[in-house]
């Protein structure tokens, strides 16, 4: 059972974010979805997530 549940929505989505541009900005566009997203964001861990929400929130990466 996964951790992605627990995360409210707008973490989720900072975090999709975060993960399309770090993550999956070498793939092919039509590969960067939220489901494959979602799939790295549950391979990571929960310390990682973490770090990765931290990150997305000080840069304010949904602004840019």
């Amino acid at each position: 059972m996964t951790f992605l549940h627990t995360l409210k929505p707008e973490e989720r989505r900072i975090l999709r974010l975060v993960v399309k541009r770090v993550h999956l900005k070498h793939h092919p566009e039509q590969f960067c979805t939220d489901l494959e997203a979602d799939k790295v964001i549950a391979a990571v861990g929960p310390e990682t997530v973490d770090k990765l929400l931290r990150v997305g929130k000080n840069t304010k990466i949904d602004t840019v």
